[in-house]
């Protein structure tokens, strides 16, 4: 497979990049298929391609702005529409969150009487984003902001109006989300899949329904995106898509236009770490594709990257390390600052105001510190007053029992000494900073940090307390990274520019891998709004398109490095040494943390061999964790070895099945 790849481009780079393909006769296809085969390039390099494939528009990526722009491109006269996505399951990011949605003159704000505008909902959005130098494009935010209206309304009438919302104390939908800065009208959205073991999000819920009842969009599942091609008139017409499974490639060509929409780079530590001080140190909170190749696709046939944006990477101050893999994580936080508790960096030091309301000075400041960890230090009696004001209800469920998901990383001592010893932080740093808190709390006044320890109560002051007693604790928390910001360039009509500003032909883009539309930070439901909307834009634009002619492909000058895409062999696949294991016969079993709850895993070795590999109990999210369950435990025992390759898109559950297996591998050797 590899000597196929390197011949493919090998023979590309070699030709002039007007073709690189092979002819394909389409005489059972309809008319727009035709035009596409005539339209990707008559060269034959000798590339062998197990099968070619037609359509009017080919989407790279089914996630928010692949699924919408697919069904917006049959609204809009398409009659054959093709998705290639890499995982085996829709939904891309929207698996990993529960999908807040915004949007300004809203039907849901018509009906509960909230009076917004669109002029509002853009100012917000510019100010938000500006913060900490960020630079937003103005042009692009509003045309996310006419459009999301069409958009969000799109989704009501197809389903998510017979949802139900989480409402504010007067029972309206329309809410604040306080997970980002506020927006000056309530405008955000709140609801959960109805199918909470196959969906994470409403948006995704609707939208999976809508495209799969579409006999016009055919979703090729487990297929990466490889190589885009142009033909002799420099369009960029034809995707090369590498079966997962078979590495099998196949040429996909369209008639229209292609759209890429493949996600940020949240999930490539490296690549982070180029553009970010302590990037590289940021836990993964989503899928483990968004490793950001998209980029580097585009880039190969002259998209511009918009390089400022790529260090546009928000956080979350609240990252909880999985307990199987220290490079990903979950958002919780203990909230314990509320009532008192202080945030401390790797050198036992505060370095923010802990009761700071605008999240993103808060985000800032944690990126700042070494290796982007800070712990949250508190006491008995300051978690008796967060429960008492009912300001626990994270810590409960994420910390407050033996086997809730975060208990593995809570430290407890008798005394600060030894509680700086178990997190490794200096303890007369530790000490100090203690004393210089509690000091600030006898004095009743406003610290260094600009936090106020008076009488006044609010959201992020529930109750004031000094840090002493009998029972000190603390958690380590990660810079969380679910989304980033940064990508290549386009204009508002979603087409993909070049170093020179121009238009590539037939290239468009939507999604995360759009660079420099938000700013630094995103506002509130626009990280699931923002790419189902310009996905729409994308659709929209390509079919009512022209194609232009005459265009000279070429790379752009500032490649991405081949290098910050090659991927660390997982710590899993050598957690045991089969090559000089002698294993007893008989059957075993381990139990390894899961995502809601235990994994067990039952292994049968038989004539010294792995004979059969069985999950036997799982709490995984059904939806993103059954490829893997299924598949991994058949490849362990086909290849008598933990040396396979995970499921994409299920890295968290593939990896929990070889450490399960692994330990069964330790008994049986023992």
């Amino acid at each position: 497979m590899k000597r196929v790849i390197a011949m493919l481009m090998a023979l590309c780079m070699a030709a002039s990049l007007a073709g690189c393909g092979s002819t394909q006769t389409a005489s059972s296809a309809p008319a727009s298929s035709q035009a596409a085969s005539q339209a990707a390039s008559e060269a034959d390099t000798g590339a062998e391609y197990a099968a070619t494939e037609t359509a009017d528009v080919v989407i790279i990526g089914a996630g928010g702005a692949g699924l919408s722009a697919a069904s917006e491109a049959t609204a809009n006269g398409a009659e054959k529409v093709i998705i290639l996505e890499v995982t085996g399951k829709t939904g891309g990011s929207l698996n990993y969150t529960n999908g807040s949605m915004a949007c300004a003159e809203s039907v849901i704000q018509k009906e509960d009487g909230v009076e917004d505008s669109q002029e509002s909902f853009v100012q917000d959005i510019l100010k938000n984003g500006s913060d900490f130098g960020g630079k937003p494009n103005e042009a692009m935010v509003r045309e996310f902001v006419a459009e999301d209206i069409n958009a969000f309304q799109w989704l009501w009438d197809n389903g998510l109006s017979e949802y139900t919302f989480n409402t504010d104390k007067d029972g309206k939908r329309a809410v604040f989300a306080p997970e980002h800065a506020l927006y000056s009208i309530p405008r955000t959205y709140k609801t959960k899949a109805k199918d909470p073991a196959n969906y994470k999000s409403a948006a995704h819920e609707v939208m999976d329904k809508v495209v799969k009842a579409n006999d016009k969009i055919e979703i090729v599942y487990n297929t990466k995106a490889i190589e885009l091609l142009a033909n002799e008139q420099g369009q960029v017409l034809s995707v090369v898509g590498e079966d997962q499974n078979t590495g099998d490639l196949t040429r996909f060509d369209a008639s229209k236009g292609i759209i890429v929409a493949t996600g940020g780079y949240s999930a490539n530590s490296k690549l982070m770490g180029k553009y970010a001080e302590n990037g590289a140190d940021y836990l993964i909170g989503g899928p483990a594709t968004a490793d950001g190749n998209g980029l580097l696709l585009m880039q190969k046939v002259g998209a511009a990257l918009n390089e400022e944006s790529m260090s546009y990477i928000p956080t979350f101050p609240m990252g909880l390390e999985s307990a199987d893999n220290p490079t990903t994580g979950t958002i919780a936080s203990t909230y314990t600052w509320k009532a008192g508790g202080i945030v401390v960096n790797q050198n036992g030091e505060r370095f923010v105001n802990e009761c700071e309301s605008n999240p993103s000075v808060r985000e800032v400041a944690l990126e700042e510190q070494p290796g982007a960890v800070q712990y949250d230090i508190y006491t008995d009696k300051i978690l008796e007053d967060l429960r008492a004001n009912k300001g626990s209800g994270m810590y409960d469920l994420m910390f407050g029992s033996e086997d809730s998901m975060g208990h593995h990383v809570l430290q407890e001592a008798s005394s600060l000494e030894e509680l700086a010893e178990k997190i490794g932080v200096p303890a007369e740093n530790l000490i100090a900073t203690v004393d210089a808190y509690n000091q600030s709390v006898e004095e009743g006044g406003t610290d260094e940090f600009g936090r106020s320890y008076d009488d006044s109560r609010d959201t992020y002051k529930l109750a004031v307390n000094k840090i002493e007693g009998d029972h000190f604790y603390a958690v380590p928390l990660h810079a969380l990274c679910v989304m980033t910001l940064g990508g290549i360039t386009t204009n508002e009509q979603m087409q993909v520019l070049d170093e020179s500003g121009n238009a590539i032909p037939g290239l468009y883009a939507a999604g995360e891998v759009v660079g420099g539309i938000w700013g630094k930070f995103v506002s509130g439901g626009t990280g699931v709004m923002g790419p189902i909307t310009f996905g729409r834009i994308a659709a929209q634009n390509v079919m009512k398109g022209e194609l232009a002619t005459g265009y000279t492909v070429k790379a752009a000058s500032n490649l991405l490095d081949e290098e910050l895409f090659v991927k660390e062999k997982p710590a899993s696949e050598s957690l045991f040494d089969m090559s000089s294991a002698t294993l007893t016969d008989g059957d075993y079993t381990a139990t390894v943390d899961g995502q809601e709850g235990p994994m067990t895993v039952a292994v049968t070795i038989a004539d010294g061999k792995i004979a059969s590999v069985e999950v036997t109990e799982n709490k995984e999210t059904e939806a993103i964790a059954g490829p893997a369950l299924e598949k991994v435990p058949a490849a362990i025992v086909e290849s008598n070895s933990l040396d396979v390759d995970g499921v994409a898109g299920a890295t968290l559950s593939s990896n929990r099945i070889k450490k399960a297996v692994a330990q069964c591998l330790e008994q049986a050797a023992g």
